[in-house]
């Protein structure tokens, strides 16, 4: 079976994402990666940079239901999963389900609620369930968060827990356009582009949710050999050991590393994985998985400076 239909879908939305957001080529390549692995991603970054416009955007392109949740200080669990409520004609409680109940949902400014809330979301992430009143629900196959956050020094905002990141796959940064690219963002306001609707901007071609869940069994056959699995467990096993950094990278972080590293090879047009490709997923995956020894955060040194760090020394397999 050939992998050119789920390349073809990847090179489709990556295409048709440039419509709306300018530059953020990486950022853009991520969120693809994650929607064709089916992991979730959080995008950290300053306000006003894109994030919800991308992910409102790419849930117009494969045409799933989208909700969105501006998460708040005073935001509760029942809020986010649904409660049960009195049913006056019918007598009983009838089951009132939240907009955790969704294909892609937005999380907004996640670290701005407190961590009962953000906890919420573990289960549904995790499992792609929900458990209400003792009753387990489905969530829908496509299920994705895609969870914002703003800069952690910021006021009003809450540190994710160490169990929440480990949920997403990847973790992407946004950070301030270029020149170039602000001028080229200004440049499709004049000409009638508005971020708010999205319905007037002509995409070319649309995709179905099937086709995205096809493809994501299609990036199953992607090929990694003994050498390259080696060398993926090498990056990953050398966090835990690596100076600086006081608890490294899990078996999990493995995993999503070996399945974001497929679908990457599958974007960039092979049916096989190469070291690049790692290096590639290296940094959305494993840096939010890192905890830095006091020492090095006094140096200033970020985990992404680590992680580069540690690439540098693995002699990568031929």
């Amino acid at each position: 079976m050939t992998l050119e239909p789920a390349a073809r879908l990847a090179h489709t939305l990556f295409h048709e994402l440039s419509r709306v957001v300018v530059g953020q080529r990486e950022v853009r390549e991520g969120l693809i990666v994650a929607l064709l692995a089916g992991g979730h991603v959080l995008l950290e970054g300053p306000p006003g940079t894109a994030k919800t416009l991308m992910v409102h955007a790419l849930s117009r392109l494969i045409q799933a239901e989208f909700r969105r949740i501006q998460f708040t200080p005073d935001l509760m669990p029942s809020d986010i999963i649904g409660t049960q409520v009195l049913h006056l004609e019918q007598r009983e409680l009838v089951l009132r389900k939240g907009p955790l109940f969704t294909d892609l949902l937005l999380a907004d400014e996640i670290n701005r609620a407190p961590a009962k809330t953000q906890a919420a979301l573990l289960e549904a992430m995790g499992e792609r369930q929900v458990t209400l009143d003792g009753h387990r629900m489905p969530l829908s196959a496509l299920f994705t968060v895609v969870a914002t956050q703003n800069p952690i020094e910021y006021e009003g905002t809450y540190p994710l827990p160490e169990a929440q990141l480990d949920r997403f796959m990847l973790k992407l940064v946004i950070d301030y356009p270029t020149a170039t690219e602000e001028v080229g963002i200004l440049t499709r306001y004049r000409e009638g582009f508005d971020a708010t609707r999205l319905d007037r901007i002509p995409f070319e071609e649309l995709v179905r949710p099937e086709a995205v869940l096809e493809a994501r069994a299609l990036i199953e056959q992607v090929e990694v050999r003994d050498p390259v699995l080696h060398y993926l467990v090498e990056v990953v096993r050398r966090t835990r050991s690596w100076p600086g950094v006081a608890f490294g990278a899990s078996p999990r972080a493995a995993v999503l590393l070996f399945q974001a590293s497929r679908v990457l090879a599958v974007l960039r047009g092979r049916d096989y994985v190469i070291p690049d490709d790692i290096k590639g997923m290296a940094l959305p995956v494993l840096r939010h998985r890192l905890v830095l020894k006091p020492e090095a955060i006094i140096q200033n040194h970020t985990p992404d400076d680590l992680i580069r760090g540690l690439l540098s020394t693995i002699e990568v397999p031929r």
